[in-house]
């Protein structure tokens, strides 16, 4: 218990000093500022360029998408996160050796080109983040925390990081085992995160773009707000589910793109009494529950 309890501390006073340090001291490989950059550069890119030219610089709920999105990737790994995942880690580790399993590495690609750990990593992720948002819109208790994702009635980049805290623990959680037992060996994934990063800000921007032939690669803007459409494909849970890549889509019939969409009504059925407060909408599936 004495382990858990300073893996616990640790994990508060460790991630405090990192984030303090994110935010006064920016560098090439500080995701803080690499965030609020590509937030920044994406917001000009549909102020100058944009796909529905009546919406409005400030969008609907601007303001409260852009506290969920330094909730998500900052503020709730300083409440909980961090130090949640570390005691699941350790305490997951402990449970192996319990067989005497001190090793999850199954295949070893530390001898790979560097380009070539990465690209294993993104696809690998990407797959297992396509399934687990495919769960996300069939399994009913994990559409309602998906549904705080799903109640942008417009859209605009920041929309791409609404979205429930549980979120983050499940998509986690489903890669963090296949992800162990690759031996990337790279200690830092910065350069992939970054890169999903933008393509999820690009998907939901108002923006048209279509990358062209590659658009059966990527994921693009025309693609993702089908995703977000109020009227689904009779008996559907869901279409379009890829985060980063299109190509899943397309591989197991799930791609419908009918046709461009620019003006095609958001959200899901009954969205008119879902919460419009960040408190209220990250409480929602609970009260629902009950």
């Amino acid at each position: 218990m004495e382990k858990y309890i300073r893996i616990v501390s640790d994990a508060y006073y460790g991630y405090f000093n990192y984030l303090i340090n994110e935010i006064m001291y920016p560098s090439w490989t500080n995701y803080f500022w690499w965030l609020v950059g590509l937030s920044l550069a994406v917001w000009l890119l549909e102020l100058v360029f944009p796909w529905r030219k009546s919406q409005p610089a400030l969008r609907k709920d601007f303001w409260l998408d852009g506290f969920y999105m330094f909730f998500n990737f900052f503020l709730f790994s300083l409440i909980a996160y961090n130090a949640i995942s570390n005691v699941a880690v350790e305490a997951f580790n402990d449970f192996l050796g319990i067989f005497g399993i001190t090793n999850l590495v199954a295949i070893e690609v530390s001898s790979w080109p560097k380009w070539g750990q990465y690209l294993l990593l993104f696809i690998l992720a990407d797959f297992i983040q396509w399934n687990v948002h495919r769960m996300l819109h069939r399994v009913p208790a994990l559409w309602e925390f998906h549904k705080v994702h799903h109640s942008v009635e417009q859209m605009g980049f920041a929309a791409h990081l609404r979205f429930h805290w549980m979120e983050t623990i499940l998509y986690k959680s489903a890669q963090y085992i296949p992800l162990a037992m690759i031996g990337f060996g790279l200690v830092d994934f910065f350069l992939v995160h970054i890169f999903a990063t933008a393509i999820g800000h690009l998907n939901h921007a108002n923006l048209r773009i279509t990358y062209g032939p590659l658009k059966y690669v990527l994921n693009n803007p025309i693609m993702h707000i089908w995703h977000h459409s109020k009227k689904l494909p009779e008996g559907s849970y869901g279409v379009n589910y890829g985060l980063t890549l299109s190509v899943w889509d397309y591989l197991f019939g799930t791609a419908y793109i009918p046709h461009e969409g620019r003006d095609i009504p958001l959200g899901f059925e009954g969205m008119e009494e879902f919460p419009k407060t960040f408190w209220e909408q990250i409480t929602y599936p609970y009260k629902k529950k009950k």
